[in-house]
């Protein structure tokens, strides 16, 4: 448990960055509170893949080395959440023609090249007898992991809760917030906040799928492939698959629409096509907020206002680097 506070945090953002920063500050020793909204942002929709290696791509080396890093801190970071939240151990990256299979192999060389070698196969139904019979070729990242976003965000809020932490409404401007330190993780709105923030919105499409009586049993690790330039992926569920994720700037709009939808399902029904007999139980779609170098900002914006926005399709994987990066960048009250 905490010791004396070192003075007193708003978290403006009730999602896995903002929860994960007010759970770490917590900890350490500071009285925190949580401002957020009642609606479900990106996080409620995430897949909530750790996956930095089949994530990667060729020049993107900042990127593979903070969510390396992070993915080692999740270790740390489960050990305060139920063992449950965990849904698979293991991604399995395979391509559906042969000009993926050389887009796999590009991004296994650069691996590689960057001291992280993953595991290629030329023969992925062996790994994953599931696939469809024309897929061969693709690489494992035997160290990802993939969490329940839903199960860790509740799991989240009851530890906030467990450490004190106090709820509050959305903020609309800064000036009317009382704390000694602010932190801005609300992703999309952050620049509402903060003027001149460089984020956008990019809408993402996911859909659940729920397993029926007599359909295949759900994969154990998460696939990803890529069908034809697109990318897909399925990510395992106590109950069914995730499958996401579209791609594309449309303002705000978090509609699913019909060719969203229908791409995804093609594409999973392409790599797994027991998956077709399962049930549709879910579309939805979230608003990715992107940055122009895909890096997220996480740093101070003047003497007691910090920025941990701008993730990307990164949130899960960045939140415990984040939480770890704004906690030690506080200062406690009379040593700014």
């Amino acid at each position: 448990m905490p010791g004396p506070s070192l003075g007193s945090l708003a978290v403006i953002g009730g999602g896995v960055i903002g929860l994960s920063v007010a759970m770490r500050a917590a900890r350490a020793g500071w009285t925190v509170r949580v401002h957020r909204t009642g609606d479900h942002g990106a996080s409620w929709v995430a897949g909530g893949m750790l996956a930095p290696h089949s994530e990667g791509w060729p020049g993107e080396d900042r990127q593979l080395r903070l969510g390396l890093r992070s993915l080692e801190l999740w270790h740390e970071f489960l050990g305060q959440l139920p063992a449950a939240v965990v849904t698979a151990r293991e991604s399995l990256v395979v391509a559906a023609d042969r000009a993926d299979v050389a887009d796999l192999r590009t991004v296994a060389d650069w691996l590689s090249g960057q001291g992280h070698p993953v595991i290629w196969e030329s023969a992925a139904r062996e790994v994953e007898p599931l696939l469809a019979a024309g897929i061969r070729h693709g690489f494992r990242a035997p160290t990802e992991l993939a969490v329940d976003n839903r199960a860790v965000l509740c799991a989240l809020v009851t530890a906030c809760e467990e450490l004190g932490v106090a709820w509050a409404g959305p903020v609309h401007e800064l000036a009317a917030v009382a704390a000694d330190a602010v932190v801005l993780a609300n992703g999309m709105d952050a620049p509402a906040l903060w003027p001149g923030l460089p984020i956008r919105p990019v809408k993402g499409e996911v859909l659940r799928l729920r397993w029926r009586k007599g359909c295949l049993p759900v994969p154990q690790r998460v696939i990803r492939a890529r069908v034809h330039g697109r990318a897909v992926y399925l990510v395992p569920r106590p109950d069914g698959v995730v499958v996401g994720a579209t791609q594309y700037e449309h303002g705000r709009d978090t509609t699913p629409v019909v060719s969203g939808v229908r791409d995804l399902l093609d594409d999973a029904c392409t790599v797994v096509p027991a998956l077709g007999e399962y049930e549709l139980a879910e579309c939805s779609a979230g608003l990715r907020p992107m940055t122009p170098d895909n890096l997220p900002l996480v740093h101070r914006l003047d003497e007691r206002t910090y920025v941990a926005a701008g993730h990307g399709r990164n949130g899960f994987l960045l939140a415990p680097w984040t939480a770890e990066q704004v906690v030690s960048e506080l200062l406690p009250v009379g040593v700014q």
